[in-house]
C-alpha cells in the first residue's frame, strides 16, 4: 500500500492541473467554535497543541511555520518523521502555558479542549487573544456538548469526517495552501468510499468495542463512546457501537461491557507509558485471562483487533484506525 504521504503528493498534483486554487486574500477572517480571528498574513511561528493538529500541519508541508507542539499519544507517522523532526517538542504529556508563550507563537491551535478551552488548565482563548495572537480549537470538539461533568462533553449525533474536513481547509486557508488541503481531503474522501463500498455487505450489523486503556486491571474501562470517532469506525466497517453512551469517553465497567457482548473488541496501542493498559498486549492479556471477561465470545474467538489508539480520537488517524481494523476483519472472515 502506498503511503499517505505520497497518495497526497499524487493527489495534489492532479489537482493542481485538473481545478487551480485560488490563493488566500488577506486579511483572512475565519469563525471558528464561536470566535472570530482576523489573520494579516500566514502565521510563522505557529505552536500546534495536539498530535492530530501537529500532524495536519506537517501533511499540509507547514513543518517550517511550525515553532513547538506538544500533547502525543503516540509517535508521530512513520511518513512525517523527518518533518517533525525539524520542529522543537515542548512535551508528550500536557504543556504550560509559560512554555508555550516562551516560543513567541503568533498562532496557536489545539485538537482538545484540554489543552485551550475555557476549562483547560493550560490556556484560554482569551489568554492569546490578550497578546494579539489567533487561536484555533478542532471543530470537531467544538460539536460536543458539555454536559456530563468532564472536558471531552458528548455526541448528540455520530462524528464525521466533514468535521476533519473543516478543520483541514481553515489551516490550508489560513497558511495559504488550499491546494495541498483539498488534495489531503481528496485522499480521505476515496479512501472512506473504499472502505464503506468494501463493507457494504457486512453479515449481522456486528457490535464493535473500543477499549482505549484503564488505569488498572480492576478500574473501569475508557472506551469510545457510541457516537464518537469510534461509532464511525463501526459504521464505516458495517457495524454499530457496543456502547450506547453518548459521552465521548465514557468510563464502563466490565460487568456492563460483558452485558453488552460486542462482537469484536479493538484495543487501542498507544505509545504514552501513563498506565500499563496503555499497552495493546497488556489488554490482550487481561481479555484472555480475566475468569469472567475472557468468556466473552468475542473473546473465545479470537475477535481481538489492535488499532492505533490515537485513531480514536477524532483525527486524521481515524480513517487509518478503520483501515487497520478492516485488514484484520477481512483476515479473520468478518468482513
Amino acid at each position: 500500500m502506498k503511503t499517505l504521504k505520497t497518495l497526497f503528493t499524487l493527489c495534489c498534483v492532479a489537482l493542481c492541473f485538473a481545478n487551480p486554487v485560488s490563493a488566500t486574500t488577506y486579511p483572512l477572517t475565519l469563525k471558528n467554535c464561536g470566535y472570530t480571528m482576523t489573520f494579516t498574513q500566514p502565521p510563522q511561528r505557529a505552536v500546534a497543541l495536539g498530535q492530530n493538529t501537529a500532524e495536519i500541519m506537517l501533511l499540509l508541508g507547514l513543518e517550517d511555520k511550525l515553532a513547538a507542539t506538544a500533547f502525543w499519544p503516540t509517535h508521530v507517522l512513520p511518513e512525517l518523521a523527518g518533518q517533525n523532526a525539524r520542529v522543537k517538542l515542548l512535551t508528550v504529556e500536557i504543556p504550560t502555558l509559560e512554555s508555550i508563550l516562551a516560543t513567541n507563537p503568533d498562532f496557536v491551535a489545539a485538537q482538545l479542549p484540554l489543552l485551550l478551552g475555557p476549562d483547560s488548565k493550560v490556556a484560554k482563548r482569551e489568554d492569546f487573544t490578550s497578546l494579539g495572537v489567533n487561536s484555533y480549537l478542532s471543530p470537531g470538539m467544538c460539536a460536543t456538548k458539555k454536559d456530563t461533568g468532564d472536558i471531552y462533553g458528548s455526541r448528540g449525533q455520530l462524528w464525521d469526517m466533514s468535521l476533519l474536513y473543516e478543520e483541514i481547509a481553515d489551516m490550508a486557508a489560513i497558511f495559504d495552501v488550499q491546494a495541498r488541503g483539498e488534495a489531503l481531503i481528496e485522499n480521505f474522501r476515496q479512501r472512506e468510499a473504499a472502505l464503506r463500498k468494501k463493507f457494504a455487505g457486512a453479515q449481522g450489523n456486528p457490535s464493535f468495542l473500543f477499549w482505549f486503556s484503564s488505569a488498572s486491571p480492576s478500574s473501569d474501562a475508557y472506551v469510545g463512546g457510541k457516537n464518537s470517532a469510534s461509532g464511525f469506525i463501526a459504521n464505516v466497517l458495517g457495524g454499530h457501537n457496543a456502547i450506547t453512551s453518548a459521552t465521548e469517553w465514557p468510563t464502563v465497567s466490565w460487568e456492563s461491557i460483558i452485558a453488552a457482548n460486542p462482537d469484536v473488541i479493538v484495543v487501542a496501542s498507544l505509545d504514552r507509558n501513563r498506565w500499563a493498559l496503555d499497552k495493546a498486549d497488556e489488554k490482550v492479556k487481561f481479555l484472555k485471562s480475566d475468569p469472567a471477561v475472557s468468556q466473552l465470545e468475542a473473546v473465545k474467538k479470537g475477535h481481538i483487533f489492535v488499532m492505533d489508539g490515537q485513531a480514536m480520537n477524532p483525527t486524521i488517524r481515524t480513517l487509518r484506525g478503520a483501515e487497520q481494523v478492516a485488514a484484520q476483519l477481512e483476515k479473520s472472515g468478518l468482513n
